[in-house]
């Protein structure tokens, strides 16, 4: 029986418009990411390395770009949160029939961008809705390692058995699975969050 239900922000809550990054560092002049600027921001995402440092890694790399351009197109990817999805997440708070935790991969730029885009208000009353809250820049994990569950799953006391986790990325939901904990991949371009219990791991008797 599920009792906790595990969700990821991004293309699940608040819209995303993943290819954004490289287009707008595109129109800026850089034409290949490079496997060291992924690294990067994937040690910025774990929190290994402050907003400063990651930003003049990249300026550093390409000195014709400023800081506020690189910020403005890493940011570009962040898109609107739909009321009706935090309207859904609320009434299910209100509810109190799951433990409801946050399971997102982001960093301090991203989330900056977040709350300008949806107001500090309505981020506030997103973030009151979760018994957890986890942002992956602030517990230094990184999805899809399995570190990352491992330690939801013991800090909260839970069993994989009993949780249901929703990731618009595959590899995210594979690594879940892998655990044992049930998993949903929602399309973002198909599928919305408010629908969430039609899933067979809900619906069956």
């Amino acid at each position: 029986m599920i009792d906790t239900i595990i969700f990821d922000f991004g293309d699940v809550f608040i819209n995303l418009d993943k290819p954004a990054i490289e287009r707008s560092l595109f129109n800026l002049g850089v034409t290949t990411i490079t496997d060291d600027m992924l690294e990067t921001a994937m040690q910025y995402e774990k929190g290994l390395i402050p907003t400063d440092n990651f930003v003049s890694a990249f300026t550093d790399k390409y000195p014709f770009i400023s800081a506020a351009q690189f910020k403005k197109a890493w940011n570009s990817i962040i898109l609107e949160f739909p009321e009706h999805r935090l309207e859904f997440i609320e009434n299910l708070s209100i509810n109190k029939n799951y433990k409801l935790i946050l399971l997102s991969n982001t960093n301090a730029l991203h989330i900056e961008q977040v709350i300008e885009n949806m107001s500090l208000y309505r981020y506030e009353r997103f973030k009151r809705c979760f018994d957890q809250f986890y942002l992956s820049h602030e517990i230094q994990f990184r999805k899809p390692d399995a570190s990352i569950y491992e330690f939801v799953l013991k800090e909260n006391k839970l069993e994989a058995s009993t949780c249901f986790f929703v990731d618009d990325t595959k590899e995210n939901t594979q690594a879940a699975a892998q655990l044992g904990i049930h998993v949903w991949n929602n399309n973002p371009a198909k599928e919305d969050i408010i629908n969430l219990f039609d899933n067979p791991v809900f619906t069956k008797s």
